[in-house]
């Protein structure tokens, strides 16, 4: 058996379980398979991505350090508001 043939093989097995597993589609399952497969062969082959670059990690001389801007000041909680009479 080719390549080919085996390849067409697993897809009309994969094409026949995703059926239900019917009784007497043998040949219209193969000519599915054989029209996958072939349309398979044709697409263009799929390069593999590159990975993006990991930004380096910091050194232990920049985590130590510390920030050069001040910490926001803190702001002073309003006092509740008085009840309005009506």
């Amino acid at each position: 058996m080719s390549i080919d043939d085996k390849r067409i093989s697993e897809f009309a097995y994969q094409i026949w379980e995703s059926e239900g597993k019917p009784e007497g589609q043998e040949s219209r399952h193969w000519e599915m398979a054989r029209k996958l497969a072939e349309a398979e062969s044709l697409a263009p082959k799929a390069t593999p991505r590159k990975a993006k670059a990991k930004p380096a990690p910091a050194s232990t001389a920049e985590v130590a350090a510390p920030s050069k801007k001040p910490a926001p000041a803190a702001k002073k909680p309003r006092p509740p508001k008085k009840p309005t009479v009506a």
